[in-house]
């Protein structure tokens, strides 16, 4: 017991040396986020290739951008591409200006995306916790940093950010806009009083400060009294026909969501903030202060153009694909087989937010969302942990009620869920010594109780102990990879399965250890240690491990192919689609899903006296058998992995009728 106050007592003196010190505490601010945002997305970012099917999609969209300066529509393969808007595109684009086409540039704007989102947050947690501190007149820097560096660990550390940032595609951007702007929001929402105060302290000083300074003339009456102005100097505040700085942020990354995804981009913003609004009864005063009208112009000015200009470009083409196909039918249809149950998210969130998951409920019965008059009669800033359940529950429910279910889907709810969780861990990195006898003002949520607790952590052993269990059996739970033909073997003989399940074990048996010792504290912090050694020594070798025995075999054949095509030669790729090879061969790809599909198309090709009198044809070793050509018909080229590069000739194909029944 010693020991633990003795350490306990060294902790809160280090981080009282730092609240003490501005410039150390920037310093230290600094130094973790680099640390947490190098970790989860930085290191070795760029060191494996594209992952087919998507993110070579993007990349390649972005290359001819870049190759053909038209910054309007999207291209691959020589078809337009109208899934995503441009803002993806762009930014890869530029990336590729500044660094090269390669696969960093390729998944830099996610990685930083998220890395932006996260220090945002840091911000936001220390800002709220520091005017709570001074709401009752206490200091707390142990619990405000500790909770704030917490939040930003559990932000970035967890499945689902982690893949999606260090992904090339435009979910992570999209959640970096969405959920940036929803911070700025709150921030402006909760700000707005501080402004208020801080005028009437300035105004108060003012007169205190030239007592004999006769008053001026009252100016003539120019506006009336239910005017604005007057409404704001009545509040001791001049009135600006703009809203604050943190609003106008909000606006101009919402503009940023719509250029990223489409509508998505502000009708959930929107759901979230109107139901936050309406909740807390400040809908009118809150719209009013944000200067509406002014953000819709300015959201307007921001992302309007490009669509009209890709719609003036395109026509109905654009109109009908994206947002008919790929917006509303995504919503109230299945789309390309992407169908689930109605439980589907809760999978994806408790193995997406493994495995500080498992707090998620403690977290929200702790906000006791539904005692309305409480959370009315609280401060703006008091509001946060609500905020957050608004955000986190808005989002879930809107994607389980859409036909159309992925996982990433979701990816924008989990700095809500990395907010909710570190809020609860703060309740335990309070000091009692340090409140006052008489509390100042309502605390915005009360402690969780022993036995809410417990029982987490409880469950918290539990799941780690089945996730090492799922693991350690991992060959029995996985499909096969046409890819990879010893697909379980080889990971079987990686020994990653074993690592990985003595990690959570491990942590498991920590977590349950920590429990009976009622050292509750430490417990995420093993989550935490766990999750980071599982990047470490199991996902990053994971991922070379894949890249390796998946990608690997088509990057070194897309090599091949640019030695050996021929001028004008076509590239047929047969029975699947790997994106990958039209980014790294830089050709456009032929796809023909059938054997019959593609000897008819060779015919046909044989037929016309083209010149070459070859195809390429890129396929896999079934398929390529099931052409039943003739050994004179073709000259094998390249064998990668399961793949097969021929060069199939015209030259007998004229007249030879083939048999592919």
């Amino acid at each position: 017991m010693r020991m633990k106050l003795s350490v306990k007592h060294t902790v809160d003196r280090w981080f009282n040396k730092i609240a003490k010190n501005p410039a150390l505490s920037v310093t230290v601010s600094i130094l973790w986020l680099m640390v947490v945002g190098w970790v989860a997305f930085g290191w070795n970012l760029g060191n494996t290739g594209l992952i087919d099917e998507t993110e070579p999609l993007f990349a390649e969209a972005s290359r001819q951008m870049f190759v053909t300066g038209d910054w309007i529509t999207p291209f691959f393969n020589g078809d337009t591409r109208f899934d995503k808007p441009a803002l993806i595109y762009w930014c890869q684009a530029i990336a590729y200006h500044l660094i090269g086409v390669n696969e960093w540039a390729v998944r830099l704007p996610s990685a930083i995306a998220a890395f932006g989102l996260v220090c945002l947050a840091f911000y936001t947690i220390q800002w709220y916790l520091a005017k709570q501190d001074e709401l009752e007149q206490v200091s707390r820097p142990t619990r405000r940093y500790l909770t704030s560096f917490i939040a930003a660990a559990l932000m970035a550390l967890n499945p689902e950010t982690i893949i999606w940032a260090r992904t090339g595609v435009s979910d992570m951007l999209l959640t970096g806009c969405m959920a940036s702007a929803l911070l700025c929001f709150f921030l402006g929402y909760a700000g707005k009083e501080e402004s208020r105060e801080q005028g009437s302290r300035e105004q108060g000083a003012g007169e205190k400060s030239f007592p004999l300074c006769p008053p001026h003339p009252a100016p003539l009456p120019l506006f009336n009294a239910q005017s604005p102005l007057a409404l704001s100097e009545a509040e001791g505040m001049p009135y600006a026909p703009f809203p604050n700085k943190w609003y106008l942020a909000f606006y101009v990354l919402i503009a940023g969501a719509i250029l990223t995804k489409g509508p998505v981009g502000i009708v959930l913003p929107g759901i979230i903030v109107t139901a936050f609004l309406f909740y807390v009864g400040k809908v009118r005063e809150v719209l009013q202060e944000m200067r509406l009208l002014v953000g819709i112009l300015i959201i307007i000015a921001l992302s309007v153009p490009w669509y009209a200009l890709v719609i003036w470009r395109n026509g109905w083409n654009y109109i009908n694909s994206f947002f008919g196909y790929h917006n509303l039918e995504r919503f109230t249809e299945v789309v390309n087989g992407h169908s689930a149950p109605w439980y589907f998210y809760f999978l994806v969130v408790l193995l997406g937010f493994a495995p500080y998951s498992v707090y998620l409920p403690a977290s929200i019965i702790r906000l006791k969302f539904w005692q309305r008059s409480h959370w009315r009669s609280l401060e703006r800033f008091q509001q946060f942990g609500l905020f957050s359940w608004f955000w986190f529950a808005s989002i879930f429910a809107f994607f389980s009620i859409a036909v159309t279910k992925l996982p990433s889907y979701v990816l924008p709810l989990m700095p809500a869920a990395a907010i909710l969780v570190a809020l609860l861990w703060s309740d335990l990195f309070s000091d009692p010594k340090t409140r006052q006898t008489i509390p100042v003002s309502p605390s915005p949520t009360p402690s969780i109780s022993a036995s809410l607790l417990r029982m987490s952590g409880w469950v918290n052993v539990v799941f780690l102990s089945v996730l090492a269990t799922a693991l350690l059996n991992i060959t029995h739970i996985l499909g096969t990879d046409p890819a990879i033909s010893n697909f379980h073997e080889l990971i079987q003989q990686s020994g990653l399965p074993v690592i990985a399940g003595i990690i959570w074990l491990v942590c498991a048996v920590l977590v349950a250890g920590l429990l009976l010792s009622r050292r509750w504290n430490y417990i995420i912090s093993i989550n935490l240690i766990g999750f980071v050694a599982f990047i470490i020594f199991v996902l990053t070798p994971a991922s070379f491990f894949i890249d390796r025995e998946r990608q690997l075999p088509l990057r070194e054949l897309s090599a091949v192919i640019l030695e050996a095509k021929q001028p004008n030669e076509e590239l047929i790729m047969l029975g699947f689609k790997k994106p990958s090879v039209v980014f790294y061969s830089h050709i456009h790809v032929n796809y023909l899903k059938f054997p019959k599909e593609a000897v008819e198309h060779i015919k046909n090709q044989a037929a016309k006296g083209l010149k070459p009198s070859s195809v390429l044809l890129l396929t896999e070793q079934k398929k390529f058998l099931q052409m039943d050509l003739q050994p004179d018909d073709y000259k094998n080229l390249s064998t990668k992995g399961a793949y097969n590069l021929v060069r199939v000739l015209f030259k007998k194909m004229k007249n030879e009728k083939i048999d592919i029944s």
